[in-house]
């Protein structure tokens, strides 16, 4: 894994959902690689036995809440001295849907989980990383990216994309970046339950080890604000999406997420 911009040590990192799937497995390769890590999860089971297994730190974490996104960060800076690399990777999917079969409570929780925790994630962050020149990779989809019938997923997917394009120039200006990781379909407990019908189909699945494959060359990549699209039938690239140039745009001046005034220079 890559290290920090500005230190020989190894870094220190923070993997939420990382007691299960694509977090796991990043939480392994970290910890292989001798970074110190903390993981960040819901499942205090799953996330002591792999803190156990990896010499990680786990933190009970409910990514949908702001505060425990400040604990988990507190924990990594007080227990290592400083984070250096944030690899926000909590997610779940929902078949709730518009129509009769709509679930608020299930389309919350999962707003909460694809979405609310990487604001609050980058949040929480943010005044550490701004420390350390660090970097944060966030686990979007390829759904983020085209439609999809898993509607309120695609959506919250396109909102993280969005999120992590958008944000790319405002951190870069702090020292920190940004990128998101969207794969395909990923060989993970998510869609276990689908990989009869989807192997049936023909459709290409990638394993775990694949995507953090992924994650590392994105973490060596000195460029911020990209999707990186990461199939099992396609090479490792940044999606190229279509321009929609606005230049008066450059003639304002932004601050705090809104328009301050004309540039003078």
């Amino acid at each position: 894994m890559a290290q920090s911009s500005n230190t020989a040590e190894k870094p220190v990192v923070l993997v939420t959902g990382g007691a299960g799937g694509i977090g796991a497995a990043a939480v392994r390769r970290f910890t292989r690689n001798g970074s110190s890590v903390v993981i960040a999860d819901l499942d205090a089971g799953r996330g002591a036995a792999l803190a156990a297994e990896t010499g990680a730190h786990f933190v009970r974490t409910d990514v949908r809440e702001l505060a425990d996104n400040e604990a988990a960060v507190a924990a990594a800076v007080e227990r290592f001295g400083r984070l250096d690399i944030v690899h926000l990777n909590a997610g779940t999917i929902s078949s709730t849907s518009i129509g009769e079969g709509f679930d608020p409570e299930g389309y919350r929780r999962l707003m909460g989980i694809n979405l609310d925790s990487v604001v609050y994630g980058i949040q929480a962050a943010h005044a550490p990383l701004r420390a350390s020149g660090g970097r944060i990779v966030v686990t979007a989809s390829a759904t983020g990216m085209r439609p999809s019938y898993e509607v309120f997923y695609s959506a919250s997917k396109h909102a993280v994309v969005g999120l992590v394009r958008s944000l790319g120039p405002v951190l870069a200006a702090e020292g920190i970046s940004i990128n998101a990781l969207c794969p395909g379909l990923v060989d993970t407990p998510m869609i276990s339950d689908r990989m009869a019908e989807l192997t049936r189909a023909g459709m290409a699945v990638s394993s775990v080890e694949s995507v953090v494959d992924a994650l590392d060359t994105v973490l060596a990549d000195p460029r911020t604000g990209l999707a990186w699209l990461v199939m099992a039938d396609r090479a490792l690239a940044p999606f190229e999406f279509a321009d929609l140039p606005v230049p008066q745009e450059r003639n304002l001046a932004f601050e705090n997420g809104g328009v301050r005034a004309l540039r003078t220079g």
